[in-house]
């Protein structure tokens, strides 16, 4: 590939930028045609690896819509200002949840809520439960497994739906402590 030429190819091949010093990546011509292939394929980013090289060139800003140009990127250390409450009223916004205590899913699987499909649930919001209530089954691998509370009060939110498949650590039930 002669890299005198200035007419944009419609590709530029990475292995072509490893060979020799000449036509190396860090080629002042190499990177125009890149920059080149960028703006006539209206592309942000285009990123080439070989041989332990990494380039990276990035152009305006990652938008949803197409652009005509670039567009500027805003400052790395640029942070939102900061909002102050209006007088009388409250300085920060009320966790309704804070003061409950998480029962986490201890595996990946499927949760279900009751012992069967006819039965009635383990819990429902205001059911007490103690450490050793069953509060629902998870499915992993055809394997039924019951899940306890581990935790002493009342069910204040279920946040999960019947069938729905859970991630270990997934928050399943909230508990109002007793």
């Amino acid at each position: 590939m002669s890299e005198k030429k200035r007419k944009p190819k419609p590709a530029v091949k990475p292995s072509a930028a490893g060979k020799g010093g000449a036509a190396g990546p860090m080629n002042v011509d190499f990177l125009q045609q890149l920059v080149d292939l960028m703006a006539s394929n209206d592309l942000n980013t285009v990123e080439l690896r070989e041989s332990g090289r990494r380039i990276v060139l990035k152009r305006g800003a990652v938008q949803s819509g197409s652009s005509s140009g670039p567009v500027a990127n805003a400052p790395s250390h640029y942070a939102p200002p900061a909002l102050s409450p209006l007088p009388g009223t409250p300085s920060a916004p009320v966790d309704e949840d804070a003061g409950l205590t998480a029962i986490k899913s201890p595996m990946v699987g499927t949760f279900y809520a009751a012992s069967s499909p006819d039965a009635k649930p383990f819990v429902q919001v205001g059911s007490m439960v103690d450490e050793e209530t069953d509060v629902c089954v998870i499915e992993a691998m055809k394997v039924f497994n019951n899940i306890k509370a581990e935790t002493r009060g009342s069910i204040a939110k279920i946040l999960v739906t019947n069938g729905q498949t859970v991630e270990f650590g997934t928050v399943i039930f909230l508990v109002k402590p007793s």
